[in-house]
């Protein structure tokens, strides 16, 4: 029996699952000529109906493995393509396994899973699997994104694209409205969509789309504004001293407030040009920089959430994010 800890994206209350069935399927297709050994992908899809908000959806839950010739595990980013268009990304673990879990819209679905390869294994594809999802009469639509893996080095960012495939919309009576969102992301980093609202209108059957930015952060600088800021201190301080040196020599006063005048001008320049300066520490210090994103693979998640008031229908895809150091 298929575990049920894994169910995603789920709203709503008396969940009831039920096994559909399940299918196996490896392959080894080499994805280009490298050097590196030669892998195996493995693909098992399983499918079960879910009870949802009054209405059955099938959902998928797929289990991708991948094996090298070395022996060793395998390392990387797996794409779970359908029909050959990417529909969700995942990151292998230290096993070289990883598991994708998505609701499916009606209809027959050939999925099949590619692995990039790593810098010890070369890629290679899953054969293909067939599923079959039931229809549910009721207006849904369907998460996929487009590339749903991406690397990137500190300070740069890239692009995907979402696509929401209308299911059912022929039953709307009037524009379904959808909210997009992500989770997961390591600090300094960030996604933003545009638009971040889409609409469905009813009867329509192409998917809509909207861009989602995925940004990094690399290290600060300071080299370039400390000399900048050295060079402002000078420009403030120097002709501040020299003013008040002009008041002192010119003030038509005793001997000893000539002095004290001078006095005055000694301590300002000081404090100004030392340490117990906040000027002073901000232009010889600056600012703390910028901390860059972590190196590392991360298991994002895409959220969609439409709801009519009463209650939601919320889909989720997997998006995998490698991030590389930045060389000096």
């Amino acid at each position: 029996m298929l575990e049920q800890a894994h169910v995603r994206g789920t709203i709503g209350r008396g969940l009831r699952l039920m096994l559909v069935g399940s299918l196996s399927v490896m392959g080894s297709v080499a994805l280009a000529a490298t050097d590196s050994p030669a892998t195996q992908t493995r693909l098992e899809a399983h499918t079960r109906i879910e009870s949802r908000n009054g209405s059955n959806l099938t959902q998928g839950v797929f289990t991708v493995s991948v094996t090298g010739e070395d022996g060793k595990a395998a390392a990387g980013t797996v794409t779970l393509e359908d029909g050959g268009k990417p529909l969700a990304g995942t990151a292998l673990n230290a096993a070289g396994q990883a598991e994708i879990t998505l609701d499916l819209a009606a209809g027959t679905h050939t999925l099949r899973a590619i692995y990039a390869g790593d810098t010890a294994h070369a890629g290679s594809n899953s054969a293909t699997a067939q599923v079959t999802a039931e229809a549910t009469g009721t207006p849904d639509f369907q998460v996929a994104l487009n590339p749903a893996s991406m690397t990137l080095t500190q300070g740069q960012s890239g692009s995907s694209v979402v696509s929401l495939t209308p299911v059912d919309a022929s039953a709307l009576t009037g524009p379904m409205f959808v909210t997009l969102s992500c989770s997961g992301f390591p600090d300094q980093s960030s996604c933003t969509f545009t638009p971040q609202n889409v609409e469905i209108q009813p009867n329509t059957t192409a998917a809509v789309t909207s861009d989602m930015v995925v940004a990094t952060q690399a290290t600060g600088k300071r080299g370039a504004m400390l000399q900048r800021s050295n060079s402002m201190a000078l420009a403030i301080l120097l002709p501040g001293a020299a003013g008040l040196v002009g008041l002192a020599f010119g003030a038509r006063k005793r001997g000893w407030a000539r002095l004290m005048l001078i006095a005055l001008v000694g301590v300002a320049t000081s404090l100004g040009m030392s340490a117990c300066s906040p000027l002073y520490n901000y232009y010889n210090h600056g600012p703390n920089p910028n901390l860059p994103t972590p190196a590392g693979t991360y298991q994002l998640l895409v959220t969609a959430q439409s709801s009519n008031g009463v209650s939601a229908t919320t889909h989720s895809t997997q998006f995998a994010l490698t991030v590389n150091t930045l060389a000096n």
